[in-house]
């Protein structure tokens, strides 16, 4: 009889850790306080993630960290450049060690897609401006549950919940290739929460990952250069609201009318316009920070001007902007985009109406760069 294969406990994440955290791990093992100083400079300034080339330290030390401590949280699994210049990737997590004891190549290839997260760094310079934005566009979750209909990540299911390092982890790998390709002076300046899955049905972790990108000991990013999106998980924008880091809200609106809500998103069954608009207006009161509310539009779904006037009453005398978004079409999805002509009626028609609006720039539509879509043909070809 063949004994089964050991299964062995996944090391901790180091970047799960807080500064608190790692100090008390280092002074466990008799090291003074400043290590954790120079630990997390290696990690979050200089972007190694490798023990051994933190040089600094001990070798001992390195060796003892190595042994405790997992710090390379993901691999690229497949990679997409726009001409565009927007980067898609599919990253792959660490694998589950119920993995371990798997002999078939095959079914340990499907699993490590199946746990994958999709990031994207979008570098461009704004229209009127000298400046160069290199914007990374971080995923909060493996899959989605919040089934919303349009969205490819929708289409293959909730696996599971990120982990803040997990999160941390997408907004590293990029300011390193950043580096390898423009340079030691290449900054990430902004992050969006806006990949696949719900970020504030991740909250905890989604939080963790907030404090971590902006603590001046860790990765540094000031907190108006970040944006969080939801599509109404009510009870934490209020949490959110309360919260010290004055980061940017995005709600992902999409229908003006709770009917059609309904439909497109499913979560407003729970929570429904009514409450959703009362917690953005308490949003508002409280931070007294404008919100972005992002309309994704549908040709013939969403996209009337009947329901511009409804968006419009339904947004008056809010601190907002709107944000309208041409669907970014799905392989057998059944949305599609109005025609530019359109968009702009549909643009004059808010304005008219007094609501700030643009209409987003789509990037990276020649690489699959909609929410969820590279993950979705990676699995298809692994089942």
């Amino acid at each position: 009889m063949i004994a089964p294969a050991a299964v062995s406990t996944p090391l901790p994440n180091l970047l799960d850790l807080t500064p608190a955290d790692l100090v008390r791990e280092l002074t466990a093992l008799g090291q003074p306080a400043y290590r954790a100083r120079q630990v997390l400079h290696w990690v979050y300034q200089r972007l190694v993630d490798d023990f051994a080339a933190m040089t600094d330290l001990p070798q001992a030390l390195r060796r003892e960290l190595a042994a405790r401590f997992r710090l390379r949280l993901v691999e690229p699994l497949a990679e997409l450049t726009d001409p565009d210049g927007t980067r898609k990737v599919l990253l792959g997590l660490t694998m589950d060690p119920a993995m371990a004891g798997v002999r078939s190549p095959q079914r340990a290839e499907r699993w490590r897609r199946f746990n994958a997260v999709e990031s994207v760094l979008m570098v461009y310079r704004p229209r009127g401006s000298g400046r160069q934005i290199r914007s990374v566009c971080v995923s909060t979750q493996v899959g989605c549950a919040m089934n919303c209909p349009f969205c490819a990540t929708g289409q293959s299911g909730f696996v599971r919940d990120l982990t803040a390092g997990e999160i941390v982890a997408q907004v590293l790998y990029f300011a390193r290739r950043l580096r390898e390709t423009e340079g030691p002076s290449a900054r990430i300046t902004n992050v969006v929460f806006m990949g696949q899955g719900e970020p504030l049905a991740n909250f905890e972790n989604t939080w963790a990952a907030l404090e971590a990108l902006t603590d001046p000991a860790r990765f540094g990013l000031g907190a108006r250069h970040i944006t969080v999106s939801t599509v109404g998980v009510v009870p934490h924008i209020l949490e959110l609201a309360r919260r010290p880091l004055p980061v940017n809200l995005a709600v992902s609106l999409h229908a003006p009318n709770d009917d059609l809500r309904n439909v497109l998103v499913p979560l407003n069954r729970k929570y429904p316009l009514a409450d959703l608009m009362a917690a953005c207006r308490e949003y508002i009161a409280l931070t007294r920070r404008r919100i972005t509310f992002e309309y994704t539009l549908m040709a013939g779904v969403n996209d009337s001007l009947d329901h511009m006037a409804e968006l419009a009453d339904l947004l008056r005398g809010l601190l907002c902007h709107v944000n309208l978004i041409p669907v970014n079409p799905t392989p057998g999805g059944r949305y599609q985009p109005p025609s530019p002509e359109h968009v702009r009626r549909l643009e004059q028609a808010l304005r008219a109406r007094g609501l700030p609006v643009t209409v987003r720039v789509e990037r990276g539509q020649r690489i699959e760069a909609a929410c969820g879509q590279l993950r979705l043909r990676e699995i298809q070809a692994v089942r």
